[in-house]
């Protein structure tokens, strides 16, 4: 596990001479990561007393709390582009609805660490999907990072299947 999350450091070490913005993005990506983790042991948690499908939805009123918040701060939630709102249909449906929930179906057969080794693969899968669909170039850090994090992954889950 120690070499997948050494990995995605590497990823993220080669955005600090690219810009200001990269760093950011990767700072974000790391909160998330915390965030998620944070999650994760919680739907682990409370996993074997309250059937998947309920704590999704309670997740989804938490999103709801945090959308009313928004509307009473008044962030523009409508002044997007169809293209924009494309993306946020997909983003939606399917990383947040069926994301998540497959998450709480998986924490409770296989647990939280598991699950987030898995989750820790999702920036190389970027790379891969940025590189073939939107022709991003792909950096020696990002590809060296990316094997670490591929081979600490399957180290993990070799490791964990014996």
């Amino acid at each position: 596990m120690i070499t997948a999350v050494f990995g995605s450091i590497i990823i993220a070490w080669g955005d600090i001479g690219v810009s200001r913005e990269a760093l950011t993005g990767d700072l974000l990506s790391l909160l998330g990561t915390v965030a998620i983790s944070a999650y994760m042991l919680a739907g682990q948690k409370v996993s074997h007393k309250i059937p998947a499908n309920v704590y999704s939805v309670i997740v989804f009123i938490g999103g709801s709390v945090m959308l009313i918040y928004s509307l009473m701060n008044h962030f523009t939630l409508i002044d997007y582009s169809s293209s924009d709102w494309m993306y946020f249909l997909l983003l939606a449906l399917i990383p947040t609805i069926f994301g998540h929930l497959i998450f709480n179906l998986l924490l409770k057969s296989i647990g939280a660490t598991t699950v987030s080794v898995g989750v820790i693969g999702e920036p190389v899968l970027a790379i891969i999907l940025a590189y073939f669909i939107l022709g991003e170039a792909v950096s020696s850090f990002q590809i060296f990072g990316g094997l670490f994090t591929i081979v600490g992954m399957g180290f993990y889950f070799w490791v964990k299947s014996k």
